[in-house]
């Protein structure tokens, strides 16, 4: 017998979308993730975001859960908790028959919602695949707000490094390699890498290492990468101190004009 052809990305979307959009309830459906920054690839999982009538959240999920099941047992299933009044729920799906990169991430939101994850400069141009009489739009940013979140996080990442950051040497002093990489890799290198997103890319300051590949320059890529990668305790003593010197020279690069500017940008 042979065997079954594998789902694809394009399976799950032509599937998702023929269950959804003939239902009054169902406003809009799209795809948000790599798709929304042009960067889709071989091993891209898939972001995936309806919005439905209120009393209809369990009844999305059910609707999706049906179709995926037609194209291929689902093997896992994983829903993470939203806060109540988020007016959000979320579901993570690995299928039998799809490649173990393909997971499918759904958020469905209620038409309250406030957030829909749907602000360009953010979450990227959302690819819709259908949004009836245009019922969700993207809002703008409020450059303003964001702004001062993001100098209340730099403020709190130089305090914290301040504070904590001698807590590698610390640890390699008693003799724990273990509690020193990971002071290094949750307090030193989080710290420097958010804020080498402010400085360069300030609309994506919580993005991480993961996306650091994609938008940062190439030379900031490189240095990180040899940073983020130890080979041994000494090894560990001297990038730490590379690390906490970047960290102090970019965070004083961190204006108001300079993120102003690259987000007009």
């Amino acid at each position: 017998m042979p065997e079954p052809s594998r789902v694809t990305r394009a399976d799950i979307v032509r599937a998702l979308t023929a269950a959804l959009e003939p239902l009054p309830w169902a406003d809009a459906f799209w795809e948000g993730g790599s798709a929304a920054f042009g960067r889709a690839d071989a091993w891209s999982d898939i972001d995936l975001y309806a919005v439905v009538a209120d009393d209809r959240l369990g009844e999305a999920f059910r609707v999706v859960e049906d179709a995926l099941a037609r194209l291929s047992p689902v093997r896992r299933r994983y829903e993470p908790a939203w806060p109540p009044d988020s007016g959000t729920a979320q579901a993570f799906y690995r299928l039998e028959r799809a490649s173990e990169y393909l997971l499918v991430d759904l958020a469905v939101f209620k038409r309250s919602a406030k957030d829909k994850y749907l602000e360009p400069e953010l979450h990227g141009q959302a690819v819709f695949y259908f949004n009836k009489g245009g019922a969700v739009t993207a809002p703008p940013l409020d450059r303003d707000a964001f702004v001062a979140r993001l100098f209340d996080r730099r403020d709190r990442l130089r305090l914290r490094v301040e504070l904590f950051g001698p807590f590698v040497a610390k640890e390699l002093l008693r003799g724990n390699g273990l509690g020193a990489v990971e002071a290094y890799q949750r307090i030193v290198l989080d710290s420097l890498v958010q804020v080498l997103w402010m400085r360069h890319h300030p609309a994506h300051y919580a993005f991480g290492l993961r996306y650091a590949h994609y938008e940062l320059p190439r030379e900031t890529v490189a240095r990180l990468e040899r940073l983020a990668f130890v080979a041994g305790r000494d090894d560990l003593e001297g990038k730490c101190r590379e690390a906490l010197d970047w960290f102090r020279e970019t965070v004083d690069q961190v204006t108001e004009e300079g993120v102003r500017t690259r987000m007009a940008a």
